[in-house]
């Protein structure tokens, strides 16, 4: 064996140790989030335990009875829970749906925008709405559905509806208004990651197809949508995790009167129970959990068994 050979291990630890100690700063900074995950995502998960139990504050959770699954066949039984999950569910596909599609349509339309100045102006002004609190969008969104708001006023005057609707009257317009108030605030924000992957793509690529006749919407189909495909996948996967975080604010504050069997939610239903049940409202937030993680791996599976770009 060489001298080489029989110093390769202290050399590698040696070089390792100074790597350490060139990437200190980094690996402190790296490890105050590490921390603050274990204490504010991990530690938390404890409190799970609840929902195993009937729990009692005064007891606390190492003195509470335990029941086992108890509360969980108590959702599943409750044709409230039923209801806003069916809620839910519907409205988080519909979100889904209308924020991605949009999205990468606002995105595609933007990058063929060629004056720079209009096209900053423009997305700055998309992306504003993201910043605004909901309780402000609900306020906007309200206005403009009543029933001399903006969208009667516009309906009316192109002769589409004679007399104006009162769209919070009525539960088959609520699920459709959630998603136009989602792409309003979402879409330019949305949009961002769509934009930058497309700016990504090679020129060389528009330059060899206007060579060969193509037109602009032949360059999007062949090569902008192609291009965009592994990222439009990727955060579908990671957005339909989110298919049961369908909102909480919109419909709590539109959501009134009438308007309750088909706006209320799994979070709403947390609020109006959970407080005064913690062992309810955790097991309700498990199931929650349960169903985000199978949709990840399921997806992620189909897109891994489809040859597509996956998140693991």
């Amino acid at each position: 064996m060489s001298t080489i050979e029989k110093d390769a291990p202290a050399l590698k630890s040696k070089l390792n140790k100074a790597e350490v100690k060139r990437q200190r700063v980094l690996l402190i900074v790296a490890g105050l989030y590490v921390v603050y995950g274990i204490i504010f995502y991990y530690l938390p998960l404890f409190g799970w335990i609840m929902a195993f139990q009937n729990y009692k504050l005064k007891d606390g959770i190492f003195g509470s009875q335990f029941v086992g699954f108890k509360w969980f066949k108590f959702l599943f039984d409750d044709k409230t829970f039923l209801r806003d999950l069916r809620n839910t569910l519907g409205m988080g596909v519909i979100n889904l749906v209308a924020t991605t599609v949009t999205a990468i349509g606002f995105a595609i339309l933007l990058s063929e925008v060629r004056n720079v100045m209009g096209k900053k102006i423009v997305q700055t002004i998309s992306y504003l709405p993201h910043f605004l609190s909901w309780i402000v969008v609900t306020s906007i969104v309200r206005d403009a559905f009543a029933t001399k708001g903006m969208i009667n006023e516009l309906l009316q005057g192109l002769h589409i509806i004679k007399e104006p609707i009162s769209y919070f009257m009525h539960t088959k317009y609520f699920w459709p208004i959630v998603a136009i108030s989602n792409v309003w605030k979402e879409t330019g924000w949305n949009a961002i990651i769509y934009l930058a992957t497309i700016t990504s793509i090679d020129p060389s690529l528009y330059e060899a197809a206007a060579m060969d006749g193509a037109g602009r919407w032949q360059k999007i189909k062949h090569i902008t949508l192609p291009g965009i495909r592994s990222t439009i996948i990727i955060l579908l996967i990671m957005n339909i995790g989110n298919v049961l975080n369908a909102g909480f604010e919109v419909q709590y504050l539109l959501g009134l009167g009438v308007l309750k069997p088909v706006s209320e939610t799994i979070d709403i239903y947390v609020l109006n129970y959970g407080m005064a049940n913690f062992s309810l409202g955790t097991a309700a937030g498990i199931f929650k959990t349960f169903i985000a993680m199978i949709l990840i791996f399921l997806f992620n599976f189909i897109a891994k068994r489809a040859g597509e770009e996956r998140l693991f």
